[in-house]
């Protein structure tokens, strides 16, 4: 997948699992693995620019005698979810196009 549109992509993927509920990053990985593959490793600096450009928001709680960075959707980032569901009829129409005219002739 092109990483342009895998990041984007993973983007709305990490504000929808938030949207469910504030969580950690173990469990958003957990969650948004079972749709796009990702990584701690990959998550951390896209929650931190997230975080950055005010789509989420952080806090700090006790979890087993260790605080646990939680994070939470902002209505910037509920925002952003709408603007993405709102164009995906465009990209469905183009994925349709695409596939009709695109796929191999035998």
């Amino acid at each position: 997948m092109d990483i342009q549109l895998k990041k984007g992509l993973l983007d709305v993927c990490v504000l929808a699992a938030l949207n469910q509920g504030d969580s950690y990053g173990y469990r958003i990985v957990a969650e948004v693995s079972g749709c796009i593959p990702v990584s701690e490793s990959t998550l951390y600096p896209i929650l931190k620019r997230m975080e950055a450009g005010g789509l989420l928001t952080t806090y700090s709680s006790e979890h087993n005698g260790r605080l646990r960075r939680y994070y939470s959707i902002t209505p910037a980032g509920q925002k952003r979810i709408d603007v993405f569901l709102a164009e995906w009829g465009s990209l469905r129409g183009v994925y349709d196009y695409v596939s009709e005219r695109g796929a191999r002739r035998a």
